[in-house]
């Protein structure tokens, strides 16, 4: 598959799962430092954002949203990874002021290369959301063609919803 960033089109580094798959087995660390697997995220159904580079406006957006989304979705982890360094993504999020996120860090391209995600011309990864079962099943992709553009948020959203309720406030 090909991703563009500004029209210029750009391939992934591997096949993508598809729905319905399991989600590949991978590594990320947590803002301590912590090593997450994949068998981390399983029991839960789980919102993965996946952005490029955190300290970009699209990518700070991305984030934002499903931030804000987060506490409508109790049942659900929302996650969100990019290649950046614990230490980039931790200040990102003082400079941003923003708090209770789950961010991941995907330095070393674990998840990059074993999901396909990895751009290997932009050396980052593609943005896209993906949604998991309890079981880790994979039941929602969304690759975003365009990098620069952002995602379909509510076609995620109203994936998310047939898993688990959205609970107003």
């Amino acid at each position: 598959m090909d991703v563009t960033r500004l029209g210029k089109k750009m391939a992934l580094a591997g096949d993508l799962p598809e729905v319905g798959d399991q989600l590949p087995k991978f590594k990320l660390f947590d803002q301590q430092n912590n090593k997450v697997k994949t068998a981390n995220l399983i029991g839960q159904v789980s919102l993965i954002s996946v952005v490029p580079d955190l300290d970009t406006p699209v990518c700070t957006l991305q984030t934002r949203k499903f931030v804000q989304q987060a506490d409508h979705y109790p049942a659900a982890k929302f996650y969100t990874v990019s290649n950046n360094s614990v230490a980039e993504q931790t200040g990102w999020c003082a400079a941003e002021g923003v708090q209770n996120v789950d961010l991941l860090s995907d330095e070393e391209l674990s998840f990059g290369y074993e999901t396909g995600l990895y751009v290997p011309n932009a050396g980052n990864l593609a943005r896209s959301i993906w949604i998991i079962d309890e079981t880790g099943k994979i039941v929602y992709r969304q690759v975003v063609i365009e990098q620069s553009e952002e995602p379909d948020y509510l076609a995620a959203l109203t994936a998310l919803e047939k898993l688990v309720p959205r609970v107003d406030a």
